[in-house]
């Protein structure tokens, strides 16, 4: 009875199931797992099946061997879908650049919350400013804009591109490149992703 009980309490931890996911993202066998482990390719398969519960020196020998801590296997966010909401009210509005006098832009994270990120995503609200002004930036990875609103000059390394309400454009971060609002009256806004 007492062995049922700490059975159904380990079980929505999914740490079977926790343990296959990071074996087979390293791309390792059972057999694999058990030589670097020191363990049994027979009682790894027992533990990923759920029929047997490793003691916590057996689940530390399999962490050790990931590179990851005991909590990783007791925390519940793990074993659920990955579900992030960010309601509006809970954003802050940053400038382009802190303590900056000339910003083109002010955006807020729409994904802050979120541990595990795969991306990074933007709401960002463009101002007018004088060309001269501006200045080009650069980031790791790829970039996507998606216009919202008004219209804005996009320059990619010496190119322009004009986008207005329902463009999209997507480029390479490393080209240094820069915002450019050219509507006057109303809103600029537009929904901007970044990737490694």
């Amino acid at each position: 009875m007492e062995n049922e009980t700490i059975i159904q309490g380990l079980k929505p931890y999914l740490i079977g199931e926790k343990i296959r996911a990071l074996r087979l993202k390293k791309s390792l066998g059972l057999v694999e797992l058990g030589k670097h482990s020191g363990l049994s390719a027979a009682l790894l398969s027992k533990i990923e099946r759920g029929k047997l519960i490793p003691t916590l020196p057996t689940l530390l020998r399999i962490a050790m061997v990931f590179s990851v801590g005991l909590e990783y296997f007791f925390d519940h966010n793990r074993s659920r879908n990955l579900v992030e909401v960010v309601r509006r009210d809970e954003r802050q509005r940053f400038p382009e650049r802190p303590g900056a006098e000339d910003i083109a832009y002010w955006f807020e994270s729409l994904d802050f919350k979120t541990s595990e990120r795969k991306l990074n995503s933007f709401y960002a609200e463009f101002v007018l400013i004088a060309v001269e002004k501006l200045r080009p930036h650069q980031h790791a990875g790829v970039e996507m804009l998606y216009m919202i609103e008004g219209a804005l000059c996009l320059k990619i390394g010496g190119e322009d591109f004009e986008l207005t309400a329902g463009d999209a454009v997507y480029f390479a971060g490393s080209t240094p490149h820069y915002y450019h609002r050219t509507n006057a009256g109303g809103n600029c806004r537009a929904l901007v992703v970044t990737a490694n």
